[in-house]
């Protein structure tokens, strides 16, 4: 499966399959929120919330082509990201595009 942030794939014609997304609300546990609450004060990058979100991105992904396989498409064009805020130490990701198949 391709995917792609453009709305088009060079070179390709495409027939538009309609919308799809996934989407994960992740939390870290309560230790691994403390221990970030620290290193908040003195500065510096959460690494394990750095791992957290990048596990979430891989998971929306994951979902969102699942369901573009379900249509039957050949890509998802016009990929998107977007996180919010659920609740303090959890976050939802979610992945968006354009199923398509090619002509």
């Amino acid at each position: 499966m391709v995917i792609v942030n453009t709305p088009t794939i060079e070179g390709q014609a495409l027939q538009t399959l309609g919308l799809v997304n996934g989407n994960t609300v992740q939390s870290k546990n309560t230790f691994k929120d403390i221990g970030a609450g620290f290193k908040s004060m003195v500065g510096g990058e959460l690494v394990s919330y750095t791992k957290m979100l990048a596990e979430a991105r891989e998971v929306a992904l994951q979902r969102m082509m699942q369901q573009a396989e379900t249509l039957g498409a050949d890509a998802v064009v016009n990929v998107r990201f977007s996180s919010a805020s659920i609740m303090g130490g959890a976050a939802e990701i979610l992945a968006s595009g354009t199923a398509v198949k090619f002509v």
